[in-house]
């Protein structure tokens, strides 16, 4: 079978799929991808919302034989891939291709762990003690053993720590459970398929590191295509870099604590050493009085405390690795706790010395813990070494990889602009009538976007939008105080009014659960921040309003951010225009996808920084989005959501 007659309007998925119509750019883009895959050639295409792109890689994916590595930006279309859209074309085309989800180990029950735990009985609170019966009784029961297949327990609940394993302390081929391993079983099958789901976490985490069998499956691969490329270089180089964390040093005492009582319970001495261990490990934390904040190396030189606690935890470490060593042969998880010890103080040497001048040192604190970073500058080296070699596809499409029509920020990220011959780029926009269906409205006479009275007037220009909609709103937000005085104000006028919203604020609820009730309720509003901005997906009358405070420039004091301005800098280049501009707009571009997603869609974007009319840079952010009707009046804006349908009568 072939391209055109797979996609035809009288075809197999028009046959197979309830309200499949043929869309001119979804043919294009598969024919061109089919081309890519028989010529094991480098693809970057950007598919505008509503083109279909799904369908787009995986018809000519399947199609073309040969073992092909699907990964995605989320778990969440990860288990759509396989559970929903590979199964609708598989069946359609009648193609006989096994198919195989493989996700991170920490993502299935580890019989070793889970038992050990349940034993020792040592756990933050009571909740946990009876989330980890619940995932007793789960294990009993499942044939894949991952914990998405578990409703009882929540996948982001603390239990699920001593219930699975880690790169750092499984114990692989040496362990009692191997032959029941539900990590071996899913690895095992991910080499037998024809195509293999993974996301991008696993991908960089374990073919880059060569664990968890991906260094296997790569080589043996003919194909590999990234859905949500966008993400790619955010987390290449959080994989191509180190961490050391006291969640680690923490996890490190813990376990070899409760393996020395199981196998070495004479040896006082290493259970009184993972105490001094995990005191050193608090003490560091302790000694950065902040929350949720990143400081560069150099933000630290003044503070003789963080440095002594530092080397006073490699201090600790080098003891506590003696007393292990002493211990390893006892049992294969003694011997893993000294790999552990060796791996986290080589890290940690590297950190305090570091070899590599190209390297950024940062800390990162949160409430609970405290990580030491090293980020490479540019991961374009890096990741390019990963393409050469075999040779294979490699396919790169998402709604949002480009500024305007050029891909070059994209290419240079990841090093693909070196490659010869270089990657061919492609650029499908969006099927939907968007001159007809949708609004982009900048409001005039917003004050400074650092002005401390700015969030004040975002919410003043959201309001009459909220109040013409009925509701149906996201205001989405480029920082969490902001947010917070955003939800305020909109609260204030909504009480002032008498008018009966539902008001949502990002932090209330799980990122699901503040979903499902905004689709619920129909007539919802929700104020939110970054983690809304991509990857949700509200079609119909439920959302009818994108607010974007500001253009979402990286914070300008992130170290790694500042580090790479730096060095761009020093290499004569123009940070701004290369660097943070094109991040924006892709940023904006993931924001502005929220509001249109099918053909009956209808609704206004409203961009509230005024830098998108005063700046010459504001251009390139407006040109990069869909085609809207453009708007800078409020009363027209006004009247086309007045003239929309009401909303649906929603629940509680």
């Amino acid at each position: 079978m072939d391209i055109d007659t797979a996609f035809a309007a009288d075809g197999p998925l028009a046959a197979a799929i309830p309200g499949f119509a043929p869309r001119p750019q979804q043919l294009e883009m598969a024919r061109q991808i089919a081309d890519t895959l028989r010529a094991n050639r480098v693809l970057v295409a950007e598919a505008g919302t509503g083109t279909g792109k799904t369908f787009a890689y995986l018809v000519p994916a399947l199609l073309n034989g040969g073992k092909v590595i699907l990964s995605t930006g989320t778990k969440t279309l990860q288990d759509q891939l396989f559970n929903r859209d590979l199964p609708t074309v598989r069946g359609a085309l009648k193609v006989p291709v096994a198919v195989a989800l493989l996700k991170g180990r920490a993502n299935y029950v580890c019989h070793y762990h889970l038992a050990r735990n349940l034993v020792d009985g040592r756990f933050q609170s009571p909740q946990d003690a009876v989330h980890l019966r619940a995932i007793g009784r789960f294990l009993e029961i499942t044939r894949s053993g991952d914990k998405a297949d578990c409703p009882e327990v929540p996948e982001d609940a603390p239990a699920w720590m001593y219930a699975t394993s880690s790169r750092d302390n499984c114990l692989g081929q040496d362990c009692p459970n191997i032959k029941e391993c539900f990590v071996a079983a899913a690895r095992r099958a991910a080499m037998e398929a024809d195509v293999v789901v993974v996301n991008h976490h696993l991908f960089f985490a374990d073919v880059m590191l060569r664990d968890e069998g991906m260094g296997e499956l790569l080589p043996s691969c003919n194909a590999v295509i990234f859905d949500e490329a966008h993400q790619l270089p955010e987390t290449a180089s959080l994989f191509f870099g180190e961490s050391v964390s006291t969640a680690q040093v923490l996890e490190l005492a813990r376990d070899t604590r409760s393996e020395t009582v199981a196998a070495a319970r004479d040896c006082v001495d290493l259970i009184e050493a993972t105490r001094s261990l995990e005191k050193a490990a608090r003490d560091l934390r302790l000694a950065v009085s902040a929350e949720n904040a990143r400081f560069g190396f150099a933000q630290l030189a003044d503070n003789p405390g963080f440095h002594e606690a530092v080397a006073h935890l490699d201090d600790e470490l080098g003891a506590f690795r003696i007393l292990v060593e002493s211990q390893a042969e006892r049992s294969e998880g003694l011997a893993a706790c000294l790999r552990r010890t060796q791996e986290i103080q080589e890290r940690l040497t590297r950190w305090r010395a570091p070899e590599n001048t190209d390297w950024v040192r940062w800390v990162e604190v949160f409430s609970q813990t405290l990580a030491l970073n090293a980020t490479p500058l540019s991961i374009a080296s890096i990741f390019k070494r990963q393409l050469d070699g075999h040779p294979r596809a490699w396919i790169f499409t998402s709604a949002t990889l480009a500024v305007g029509p050029d891909f070059g920020h994209y290419c240079r990220e990841l090093g693909l602009h070196w490659l010869e011959p270089p990657p061919d780029t492609a650029l499908w926009g969006s099927p939907f009538d968007y001159p007809q269906q949708a609004i982009l409205y900048a409001p005039q006479d917003m004050p400074d976007p650092n002005s401390p009275v700015y969030p004040e007037a975002v919410a003043r220009v959201a309001y009459p939008l909220i109040r013409a909609a009925q509701g149906r709103t996201f205001v989405l937000c480029t920082a969490l105080k902001a947010m917070r005085r955003i939800h305020e104000v909109i609260a204030d006028k909504l009480a002032a009014e008498q008018l009966d919203l539902p008001l949502l604020l990002q932090g209330e609820g799980s990122r699901s659960e503040l979903l499902a009730r905004f689709r619920r309720l129909g007539n919802a509003i929700l104020v939110a921040s970054q983690s809304f901005w991509e990857g949700v997906d509200v079609p119909g009358d439920a959302l009818s309003v994108v607010v974007i405070d500001k253009l979402p420039f990286a914070p300008p004091d992130d170290p790694v951010l500042a580090a790479r301005i730096e060095h761009l800098q020093k290499s004569g280049r123009n940070p701004f225009m290369e660097y943070q501009l094109p991040r924006a707009v892709i940023n904006v571009k993931q924001g502005a996808g929220r509001l249109i997603r099918t053909e009956r869609d209808r609704g206004v974007l409203a961009i509230c920084d005024p830098r998108m009319l005063s700046k010459p840079y504001g251009r390139r952010v407006w040109q990069s989005l869909p085609p809207m009707r453009r708007s800078k009046v409020e009363a027209e804006v006004v009247a086309f959501l007045e003239d929309l349908p009401p909303p649906a009568a929603g629940g509680c």
